[in-house]
């Protein structure tokens, strides 16, 4: 019939819709591995790279964001296909956040690299805390292309390891100025690069709490842990 018809076509276009979501979070993903890769070989061609690519994200963001509202106005979707619209829209302004932040942490390393100093940051602490957001990420994606509710409360819990990382290296830095003022702008820039870091890890946890949205119906946004274990999911 007509009407099976429309909704096997509709359903086609959510699928779309997922996978093209999954597609601009590999981009952000490879942005992410290729910054901090670029970043502990002192490669400034590939920076630029990561730099250049930024533009690439955005475009998917607007073109996927086009055809979410497209669908809403020609489908008027309602209960579950409405949430997975509303969740995609969401998803891919978080991804492209993150794609911001990898940037930020390609020009920052392109500043410290070319700056030519006595102190160079260690890089090591921000390929640590790189790759448990990394993981964050992954696992936020995983669990929106699977709908996997105990999937997207790992990345809940994964949050304040990576939040007590950066704690613990901003600490770490902060004595290093103290005890050394030559190595404040390089303690700075390390800082600004953990930072940007730490928020691809809240924008990976916003993805997993809109995945809960997405299967439950319920917005945990601004729910203490704890009681979100408590909720009935």
């Amino acid at each position: 019939t007509m009407a099976e018809h429309i909704s096997k076509q509709f359903d086609l276009e959510l699928e779309t819709i997922r996978t093209r979501v999954l597609q601009m979070g590999g981009l952000v993903e490879a942005q992410i591995i290729g910054a901090i890769d670029a970043l502990m070989s002192s490669d400034i061609a590939k920076l630029d790279k990561v730099i250049a690519e930024d533009a690439l994200v955005n475009a998917m963001e607007v073109s996927l964001d086009e055809e979410c509202q497209h669908i809403i106005a020609r489908r008027q979707p309602a209960a579950s296909d409405l949430r997975m619209v509303i969740t995609v829209i969401k998803t891919i302004t978080d991804l492209e956040r993150i794609g911001d932040e990898a940037q930020k942490v390609a020009r920052m390393g392109k500043l410290i690299l070319l700056a030519d100093r006595v102190h160079m940051p260690r890089f090591r602490e921000i390929q640590k805390m790189a790759e448990v957001a990394l993981s964050m990420l992954r696992r936020a994606l995983d669990a929106f292309a699977r709908l996997d509710v105990a999937g997207a409360l790992d990345v809940t819990r994964q949050d304040r390891k990576l939040d007590d990382e950066f704690d613990a290296n901003f600490r770490q830095l902060v004595t290093f100025m103290m005890e050394d003022p030559r190595a404040i702008s390089m303690s700075i820039d390390t800082i600004f690069m953990c930072k940007a870091i730490e928020r691809i890890g809240d924008h990976a946890k916003n993805i997993s709490e809109y995945v809960v949205y997405l299967v439950k119906g319920k917005d945990i946004r601004h729910t203490a842990l704890e009681d979100v274990e408590h909720i009935d999911l």
